[in-house]
């Protein structure tokens, strides 16, 4: 291998000139060329950069001496980088007569790469080892475009275990949508092997995903499973209601969204100055229906004992699927529009086809421009044990519906007025609830008072009731 002349001096100041950073590793001589190799290997791995040698860690160009051995030795530690990449030593001469020598480390290159048989990883401007976690999973990524899990057979299932209805009303709603032409046909294999779920008489894991009956998958795909749980309060110590649903992607879709709609509370608010109430649901629909779709559609398959989760608690709601951000992708990323890498690409084309899933890349900017749209805080997104969750909290006062016995509806309409309206008089609480007698919402108002969760302030005609602490 020679030696490329191609960075200039200005080049290599401006280089320089920022420190050492995730992409930049300076080294006084090449004496230490075997760290200055890890950091090339983690540079690799990661979004490429410089190393460079005959450079002081306050970031003077002092260079050193070249020869033909310098650049032998060089080479030589470079080769143990495995698999093999081609980086060519470039040439700097400073002022002093010495050089500066130049390692350009290429981005995004498929890996993951190990010196010695050794992962590194870039921290800031350290070079560490990559845990085995991470190794793993760079290395699954890597294997993932030929034998990732959708696309392998689907064991012990043939055509009869699809829900041909189903299949057919995503076929006529993908033509209806100009999402794919009409295929003259409605036979279910032929319309299976059209959406690139089927391949030589034999349906593909994508198929049983998406159109499997569900009593055919539970012996054999039993995580093709949603999760849906209500529990009491802001902690997971006692259930209101636990369920779980085995079936395809569109019956779990159809389930999560029934359970949302149950238990999901109308958040009222009093429109000033008309002492009415109007209704809005607390977390935006369209929001949580976009979530939980791509969370059936690009969470990791593979993975046993697997599934889908709904989460819904007093104070927030939480949509998490199992498996981590695939390719790179990080939580940050998600703030902004981003290339899309489905972890499931055919499934997610039959999605999109169904019209469940529109722009790739655009799912989770939607979701933070709906919830904002309705007044809500930008969602939360985090990589949590192995699963990504999605987490959405309510805006304002949210109407518990149990405290040490279940509350009555009255009892939470009232409450309901003073959190939008309190500190409020009781006569601004009954025209808000022109239906309920007077009576009723002073013994309602009483009875809360006795649990803690309004208070009275004030004497007289003045007094005003408001939620207990605020």
């Amino acid at each position: 291998m020679g030696v490329c002349v191609a960075m200039t001096m200005e080049e290599l100041t401006a280089v320089v000139s920022g420190g050492e950073s995730e992409q930049v590793e300076v080294k006084t001589t090449t004496g230490q060329r075997t760290d200055g190799a890890k950091a090339v290997c983690a540079m690799l791995n990661g979004a490429g950069g410089f190393v460079l040698f005959g450079v002081a860690v306050d970031g003077s160009l002092r260079g050193q001496e070249i020869g033909t051995q310098t650049i032998e030795d060089l080479v030589a530690v470079l080769r143990r980088i495995e698999p093999p990449v081609l980086i060519q030593p470039e040439t700097v001469q400073l002022p002093n007569g010495h050089s500066v020598i130049v390692l350009r480390v290429p981005g995004g290159v498929q890996g993951p790469f190990v010196y010695e048989g050794r992962p590194y990883v870039r921290h800031g401007s350290t070079t560490q080892v990559m845990s085995q976690e991470e190794y793993r999973r760079r290395l699954i990524e890597q294997m993932h475009p030929a034998s990732r899990w959708e696309i392998q057979e689907a064991a012990g299932l043939n055509v009869e275990a699809i829900d041909a209805t189903e299949l057919t009303r995503t076929v006529d709603e993908a033509v209806r949508r100009g999402r794919m032409e009409d295929p003259g046909t409605r036979e279910p294999y032929a319309l299976l092997q059209g959406l690139g779920v089927a391949r030589e008489n034999r349906l593909l894991n994508a198929a049983a995903a998406l159109f499997c009956k569900s009593d055919a998958l539970v012996p054999l795909y039993s995580q093709c499973l949603l999760r849906m749980a209500r529990f009491r309060g802001t902690t997971m110590t006692e259930f209101e209601d636990n369920r779980q649903a085995h079936g395809n992607i569109f019956e779990l879709l159809q389930a999560g969204q029934r359970f949302l709609r149950q238990h999901l509370p109308v958040a009222g608010r009093v429109v000033p100055d008309l002492f009415e109430r109007q209704d809005d649901p607390l977390y935006p629909p369209e929001a949580l229906r976009e979530v939980l779709v791509n969370a059936l559609c690009h969470r990791d398959y593979q993975i046993g004992g697997g599934s889908v989760s709904i989460a819904i608690f007093d104070d927030r709601l939480e949509i998490a699927s199992t498996g981590r951000l695939p390719f790179g992708l990080t939580v940050a990323d998600l703030q902004r529009p981003h290339p899309s890498r489905p972890w499931n690409p055919v499934i997610a084309a039959v999605l999109y086809r169904r019209g469940l899933v529109e722009q790739w890349g655009r799912g989770t900017t939607r979701v933070r421009e709906l919830t904002a749209r309705a007044g809500l805080s930008a969602p939360e997104f985090e990589e949590r044990g192995g699963e990504f969750v999605v987490r959405f909290f309510p805006t304002g006062y949210v109407v518990p519906r149990r405290v040490d016995h279940a509350l009555s509806s009255v009892e939470q309409d009232v409450l309901r007025v003073l959190g939008e309206a309190g500190p409020v008089l009781v006569s601004r609480v009954q025209a808000a609830l022109p239906g309920v007698p007077e009576a009723t919402i002073a013994s309602t108002l009483s009875a809360l008072r006795t649990l803690g969760l309004v208070e009275l302030r004030g004497w007289g005609r003045g007094a005003k009731w408001r939620l207990a602490g605020k």
